[in-house]
């Protein structure tokens, strides 16, 4: 069983400067489990304690059952693949991916049959004589990732391998890394500043800022039902809107933002009836703001008036930046109706799905089951 367990671990630098505070994560074997968040938030630091080539300052990491704080990176098994791939310039594909079994002085017939193994899982088979310099990214990619696979890990840990790769190679190689996932049966940790890599390719996403873990679940939990304004507003593109304004009691709960009045429906009440009278953040996303024309009936849904700033056609679909009163937001709407700039337009707000925030804590006021 590869679980890979993070008890309170921290990790400072200078005395002063926390890069993680605290971690607690329990990966289960066999788990692909994603840790995103902004730049400088401790996700690669996390990464490279759990692979031994950071000290952690307190704090326990258990890899298979085993404590491994002072095991060296070599003994912990683990296979780790880097953002700039890493490869010997000098050596063929071939070499490259044998380097790390030749080290440990295995057979040579067991080397040459993980190697073509990992070549054929990886479609690379017609690469192996050439050297780096003469693939393309996307080749050095799968390069890097087979020879994390010959030695057949416990571990597979991946920080941030797809960012120099271009936009289409990023999608192709996300596929193929979830397939291997799919194939290898293994326990995968992947970093990433990309949201859209987390969702699309974790069973569980850690979201991580400054060095604290805000939430852990499912990427639809955290989509539905995050715990704060951070990690909504992180999670989905484009965000979701933000928009200040107070809870008033008028017969039922109403959210007033200065401009627009918006009623809210009877189930927010068991959430919301406490905080009358307070100011609140309200989170809409922009496709749950829609043309009232392209809704079906049975939807809860409130109207709102908006001018449009700024259009953008997206094929499928077109996101409109727009503005009431102070308050700027974008919808996604369907490209049949498309506005022009500076044009007002009526707006159906599916408010059943809205999402409203402490103002001075960023909590989530509201917890759908």
């Amino acid at each position: 069983m590869a679980e890979v367990i993070l008890k309170k671990v921290r990790k400072v630098y200078d005395k002063n400067v926390v890069a993680v505070d605290g971690a607690d994560i329990e990966i289960r074997d066999k788990e692909f489990v994603v840790l995103v968040g902004p730049s400088g938030c401790g996700k690669s630091t996390t990464l490279r304690m759990i692979a031994g080539l950071e000290e952690i300052t307190s704090g326990e990491i258990y890899i298979d059952g085993v404590l491994v704080n002072d095991i060296p990176p070599k003994d912990r098994d683990i296979a780790m693949v880097f953002q700039n791939y890493a490869l010997y310039p000098h050596m063929t594909v071939y070499q490259n991916m044998a380097f790390g079994l030749k080290l440990r002085k295995y057979p040579k017939e067991e080397i040459d049959a993980r190697v073509r193994e990992a070549a054929d899982i990886l479609g690379i088979q017609e690469l192996l004589e050439r050297k780096p310099k003469a693939l393309s990214g996307g080749q050095r990619q799968r390069v890097a990732v087979g020879r994390a696979i010959v030695r057949k890990p416990k571990v597979f840990l991946f920080d941030e391998p797809l960012s120099n790769l271009d936009a289409k190679l990023r999608v192709q190689m996300r596929t193929e890394i979830s397939k291997l996932h799919s194939r290898l049966g293994a326990t995968m940790i992947y970093v990433t500043h990309d949201q859209t890599e987390a969702m699309t390719m974790g069973d569980r996403i850690v979201v991580m800022r400054d060095g604290r873990i805000h939430q852990i679940d499912t990427p639809l939990t955290l989509y539905n039902n995050p715990v704060d304004q951070f990690v909504a507003g992180f999670i989905g593109s484009p965000a979701m809107n933000f928009i200040p304004g107070s809870l008033v009691k008028e017969g039922g709960l109403v959210f007033d933002e200065g401009h627009i009045r918006i009623p809210l429906p009877a189930s927010f009440d068991q959430w919301l009836s406490q905080h009358a009278g307070r100011e609140v953040i309200l989170g809409i996303r922009p496709e749950d703001i829609h043309d009232p024309v392209t809704l079906g009936s049975g939807m809860n849904t409130v109207q709102i008036t908006a001018r449009v700033e700024v259009v953008e056609p997206m094929g499928s679909e077109v996101f409109l930046y727009l503005t009431t009163g102070k308050t700027s937001f974008v919808a996604r709407v369907d490209p049949l109706h498309m506005p022009v700039v500076d044009q007002e337009v009526k707006l159906a707000v599916e408010i059943e799905k809205a999402h409203f925030f402490d103002k001075d804590s960023d909590a989530s006021l509201v917890h759908r089951s």
